[in-house]
């Protein structure tokens, strides 16, 4: 199995004495893990960082094995936010998310196109509302479209949120994240909403399957302020 196509970096693991298993969510292939040989190398390492847009050749020789990755670096993201603690660490919490919740080779170009529009608007003013967004529009994609419908708009009036019940489990939604309106919103706010699509992921997909919540969401809600 041969194949070229760009994605972003989530997760790298040393692999023997000079290589590294990378883990790539790609866009036209989905998350694929690959082994980098000299990914440890001078030359190399510097452009594999989390969340760095690369261009991979992959190379297979069955399915059922791991492949091979050659990397070329398309855009250094991480290292222009090494000095910028809240954004390194809303990176980290995005690798950690999409490697823990995307299944292995499995297209996701929803998901992708969303992380890709996102990092396009990383340095505006306003991108933790831009993440915020990000994670329902995740949450969305893998399957878990959440309805307002039987909210009507008299219903928001004058309220900051909304008491919702999903699954049983009740829920306090910011209203700016049903009506969309965010030509009001304060990073309280926006920190309400994290607050809420946090607990909705953790209820939903990760609890479920066992897996452990990323400390890095988590840090990002405590930080972003």
């Amino acid at each position: 199995m041969n194949w070229e196509d760009e994605g972003y970096i989530v997760n790298k693991t040393r692999f023997r004495e000079n290589a590294l298993i990378l883990e790539v969510f790609t866009k036209n292939f989905g998350k694929v893990s690959g082994i980098v040989y000299g990914g440890t190398s001078r030359k190399i390492k510097n452009h594999l960082q989390l969340i760095n847009k690369i261009h991979v050749i992959f190379n297979s020789k069955t399915n059922n094995k791991i492949g091979y990755f050659k990397t070329e670096l398309i855009e250094p993201i991480s290292p222009k936010y090494f000095n910028n603690q809240k954004k390194t660490i809303c990176l980290n919490s995005i690798s950690s998310i999409v490697k823990i919740l995307l299944p292995e080779n499995e297209i996701q170009k929803n998901i992708y196109n969303s992380l890709d529009n996102f990092l396009k608007k990383f340095d505006e003013k306003n991108w933790p509302l831009n993440y915020l967004n990000w994670e329902i529009d995740l949450i969305k994609y893998l399957g878990f479209g959440f309805q307002f419908n039987n909210i009507k708009n008299k219903d928001l009036d004058n309220k900051k949120a909304i008491d919702i019940k999903v699954d049983n489990i009740n829920y306090k939604i910011p209203s700016f994240i049903i009506s969309k309106d965010y030509s009001n919103t304060t990073m309280l706010d926006i920190c309400n909403g994290l607050n809420f699509s946090r607990n909705l992921m953790d209820n939903q997909f990760f609890q479920p399957n066992n897996l452990r919540f990323p400390y890095s969401r988590k840090l990002l809600e405590e930080k972003i302020i």
